[in-house]
């Protein structure tokens, strides 16, 4: 059974950073670029960051120098760490295979990250 199990998220100030995991089951991880994506109050989803099976790292500009995505292929794990986050940042964050319509049925429920004073 295919699983993306998102973590990490929460309640942090503006200008504060937070990490968030993704662990996975069900899919061999280390082949398939991998990303995140977000969607906030009202928005459509939209990508955040992907890494390739090779390391290679694109952002959205909204994140960029701000948000480090990486991954860790023995685990099948991936993490997003974000800083000097803003309001704006507010949103459910998922993972999943990157742009792949099979593994986008096996969405998992996300991670709620509110930036707020």
């Amino acid at each position: 059974q295919v699983q993306f199990m998102e973590s990490g998220g929460g309640l942090v100030k503006p200008g504060g950073s937070m990490s968030l995991t993704c662990n996975t089951n069900g899919l061999v991880f280390s082949i398939y670029s991998m990303s995140w994506y977000r969607q906030g109050p009202g928005r459509e989803r939209e990508l955040v960051a992907t890494i390739s099976p090779e390391g290679d790292i694109k952002y959205a500009d909204s994140v960029k120098g701000r948000f480090t995505i990486s991954r860790d292929n023995a685990r099948k794990s991936l993490h997003l760490q974000m800083d000097n986050l803003r309001p704006e940042d507010t949103a459910v964050y998922y993972c999943n295979v990157h742009e792949n319509t099979w593994f986008a049925k096996f969405g998992g429920p996300g991670t709620q990250v509110t930036v707020s004073s």
